[in-house]
């Protein structure tokens, strides 16, 4: 009797894993009518029955395995379209939907894709053959899901025969992102490559260069490890092992596969982090045994199980060491949390998902919260799915706050933004369409239908108040920013040093390379001026040649000195050249030194003559004591000289200007020459200053009525001033390649000036006026400046003094007016005839003779 009852039990069993399913619709999870379906495919089952190795007839076997994860996320599914149902986002329309279980299997999930392909009003299971689709009528409009990425691609290619939309939530295989071959997936996670990037970056951050890693065997896995490889050895991370597991439980080597992988991690005794890249059920299993054998490692999560209630409720899951982990971004699900508190409201009649949960609750209803999920999925284990026991009735309590801690906030998340984007999607066409006729638009018509319009290059997705992703305003890419691809997230920056980008801009272009040119049109003014400026240095020059024994060319100081002071104007003027073309070491090193020595010889002749008119024309005897001592040409000149070549020498070795590369400009680099040390830019320019203050004021002091020539000094000094006082402020902020072009025009206006004030007059008088260009004329000019001088000049005491010995005065009070003014005249002759002597007595022992007439 025993051995019947044995017997009988045996063959239940075998009847009951070899049960085949009766009709498609065993599948069909749950379904809702509406004007538009939306498609949906979740592992709500783990595995699939075989009573075989492999199949022999092509039969589709009933299901196992209750995943109370992915119950949840087909819940997410049904509350999101409730929402868009209960909401003025589709106005009058109302979205259906028809879900299927795929058992985490291929073929099962690629069945129900077939029925998503079936003609509209015809048999569901009738699929029409065409050439083209584009005016063809399917029932469902779009897929959303599957979950894994193996499963994704194989349905994601027979949907791409009609160009149906599928959109994504969990599938993050990075070959997805290939349009030519998945041209009508979307999906709301991103791909593995960021993710994958981001572990090796974590690893090579935390000083682990000897790790495991353990895969799949299927598409996601194989792409996963190829693409980790990369990014290690990118890293500088090396592979200890790699270890590949079967995809599907459904395979009966699975359990063999995990304990010989835990056996590899024992025996590689110094590889203290792994990196997971497995599915739920798989890391279930391979802790479990990791706990049996004591194993703690460091475990790298992908987001497939990093946030995984499953994994994190094992028993003694701590022992397994540490677990670090990515997860898919959260957003707000908290109307979700409402929709599961009202779950025994929701209508169970086309819901299969709805019994067998209650099914399984009913079986652990006196389990306590911490232990429901390992007692429900051991109930699903030895219970065929959907076949709830009908008798059951649904007054229990549905254990709320059990689903609420089990929902995996990111995955719910990206199942409501799959839903709201084909909701958008579907509000953009139904705008101008009655969406109530099914036959309203086609499904390929969506995948051109987006929440919000694409943004072009050029412009980068700024998000909206929104939590839907899908949902953003196009923003142009800033200066120096630019995107080169359609609805980039942000934009890319430039390298500022070397190129530049425009607003919304699709590419960096490089920055011109610029200075001031000789092709410039401000360049070729200046050199213009330096020519002629030259020319005119040559042209006096000549003249003074010719007219060497004139009057006003020894007045000027003699040939020689005219000479060294046209010598210098005509280096200041070609000095300007240095600054204009590409800027060289060679030049930037010449350009200030030739200027500095060449224009600090020139105030330095300037000022000998300066000092010698002064000289000429001082008749008092302590201040012209002291000239004739201070009064020494050469020596002034090479000392004043001397100094600024000291200067420069200095710089030069210190501190030397160098080329220089700008590149704060937006748009173009500066090519410029730096001058090293601002403070030996500023003591060259500083020094040239007060000796030209010193000759201003000897000049100053020196100009009188009939002797022009210590008043164009005076003035050709003052336009100096005025031009470097200009410069400073101007200098200072300009900015780019006319910045030499500012010192040019100060350099040439200096230059000029003096020029113009020191030599011009006497070239007026050599060519236009040569009757006052007689050694008569200059005499008598200088008797005639020399009487009015008495007739107003004011003595000093000590000439008072020396003159009241030999003039007898008389009492004022015993004289008249006409005594009076008798007395002044006679004063004043001789104080003519003093004055007169002395002069002449000082200029001759102060000059040689010849050069008495010059003065």
């Amino acid at each position: 009797m025993a051995f019947l009852i044995i017997l009988i039990t045996c063959f239940v069993i075998i009847l009951a894993t070899s049960q085949p399913c009766q009709t498609p619709d065993d599948f069909v999870a749950a379904t809702s009518p509406g004007h538009i379906i939306i498609g949906g495919l979740f592992a709500i089952h783990e595995k699939m029955l075989s009573s075989e190795d492999s199949p022999r007839r092509p039969q589709i076997q009933k299901c196992v395995g209750f995943e109370i994860s992915v119950f949840l996320q087909t819940l997410a599914m049904i509350h999101s379209i409730e929402m868009i149902n209960n909401s003025t986002l589709l106005s009058g329309v109302k979205l259906g939907y028809e879900i299927y279980d795929t058992c985490t299997e291929v073929t099962v999930a690629m069945a129900a894709t077939l029925r998503f392909l079936s003609k509209f009003n015809w048999s569901r299971e009738t699929v029409e053959f065409k050439c083209d689709y584009s005016s063809y009528m399917p029932r469902v409009k779009a897929v959303i899901g599957s979950g894994y990425s193996e499963i994704t691609m194989a349905v994601s290619r027979m949907l791409n025969l009609q160009l149906m939309p599928q959109v994504g939530y969990e599938s993050t295989a990075e070959i997805l992102s290939d349009k030519i071959r998945f041209p009508s997936f979307l999906r709301t996670v991103p791909s593995d490559f960021h993710q994958i990037k981001a572990m090796a970056h974590l690893i090579q951050k935390s000083g682990w260069n000897w790790i495991g890693i353990i895969t799949t065997d299927d598409d996601y896995g194989r792409l996963a490890l190829n693409t980790f490889i990369i990014q290690a050895e990118a890293n500088n991370v090396c592979i200890a092992f790699k270890e590949v597991l079967p995809a599907f439980l459904s395979d009966n080597t699975i359990e063999v596969r995990i304990n010989q992988t835990l056996e590899k991690i024992i025996l590689e005794a110094q590889v203290n982090v792994i990196v997971v890249f497995l599915r739920q059920f798989h890391v279930f299993d391979l802790f479990n045994k990791a706990i049996e054998m004591n194993i703690n490692k460091m475990w790298i999560a992908s987001d497939n199980w990093s946030t995984a209630t499953k994994i994190t409720t094992i028993p003694n899951v701590k022992k397994i060491g540490k677990v670090v982990g990515f997860a898919f971004r959260r957003g707000n699900i908290s109307s979700f949390h409402s929709f599961l508190q009202n779950l025994h409201l929701l209508p169970s009649d086309s819901n299969k998902l709805l019994h067998e949960y209650a099914m399984h609750l009913s079986a652990c209803a006196y389990v306590k919260d911490t232990d429901l999920s390992q007692c429900i999925s051991n109930h699903s284990q030895r219970t065929l799915a959907y076949k709830a026991n009908k008798a059951i009735e649904r007054k229990f309590v549905m254990r709320n706050d059990f689903l609420r801690d089990y929902a995996e906030p990111g995955l719910i998340h990206s199942i409501q933004l799959a839903v709201f984007a084909l909701g958008y999607a579907i509000r953009d066409l139904c705008q101008a369409r009655d969406c109530q006729n099914p036959n309203a638009f086609q499904p390929w018509e969506q995948i051109q239908s987006k929440c919000s319009k694409e943004c072009s290059p050029g412009q980068m997705k700024k998000t909206t108040r929104s939590q839907h992703i899908c949902c953003y305003e196009c923003e142009n890419c800033p200066e120096n920013h630019y995107s080169n691809q359609t609805d980039m997230p942000h934009c890319l920056l430039c390298n500022n040093k070397t190129h530049w980008a425009p607003v919304r801009s699709t590419m960096c272009f490089e920055k011109e390379v610029e200075y001031l040119n000789w092709n410039d049109s401000l360049a070729i003014l200046v050199l213009i001026l330096s020519l002629l400026g030259i020319i005119f240095v040559l042209v006096v020059g000549i003249i003074f040649t010719r007219n060497l024994n004139t009057p006003v060319v020894k007045s000027a100081g003699g040939l020689r000195v005219c000479y060294v002071i046209l010598l210098c104007h005509f280096l200041n003027f070609a000095s300007t050249s240095f600054f204009i073309g590409e800027p060289q070491d060679f030049t930037c090193k010449t350009r200030q030194t030739l200027f500095g020595v060449s224009f600090t010889l020139c105030i330095s002749c300037i000022l000998t003559k300066s000092l010698k008119i002064l000289l000429a024309f001082s008749f008092d005897p302590k201040l012209q004591k002291f000239l004739k001592c201070l009064y020494r040409p050469i020596l002034i000149i090479f000392t004043c000289t001397g100094i600024q070549v000291v200067i420069c020498t200095l710089w030069l070795i210190f501190a030397a200007p160098t080329v220089e590369v700008n590149v704060s400009l937006p748009r173009v680099i500066i090519l410029e020459c730096g001058e090293g040390s601002i403070l030996a830019f500023g003591t060259m320019l500083g020094y040239i200053a007060i000796l030209a203050f010193i000759c201003f004021i000897f000049a100053f002091k020196g100009r009188y009525e009939n002797y022009n020539e210590a008043k164009f000094i005076t003035f050709g000094l003052l336009i100096y001033f005025i031009a470097w006082i200009t410069f400073i402020p101007i200098y200072a902020t300009t900015f780019g390649k006319y910045v030499p072009a500012v010192e040019i025009i100060v350099i040439l206006i200096s230059n000029y000036g003096i020029l113009c004030c020191t030599f011009f007059p006497k070239c007026y008088v050599i060519i236009c006026k040569q009757e006052i260009n007689t050694k008569s004329a200059f005499l008598k000019i200088i008797y005639s400046y020399s009487f009015h001088s008495v007739s107003s000049i004011a003595l000093s005491p000590a000439s008072l003094d020396s003159m009241s010995s030999n003039i007898t005065m008389t009492n004022p009070s015993s004289s008249g007016k006409s005594a009076t003014r008798q007395k002044k005249k006679d004063l004043q002759a001789q104080a003519f005839a003093h004055i007169c002597r002395e002069n002449a007595t000082s200029v001759s022992k102060t000059l040689p003779r010849k050069r008495i007439s010059s003065i």
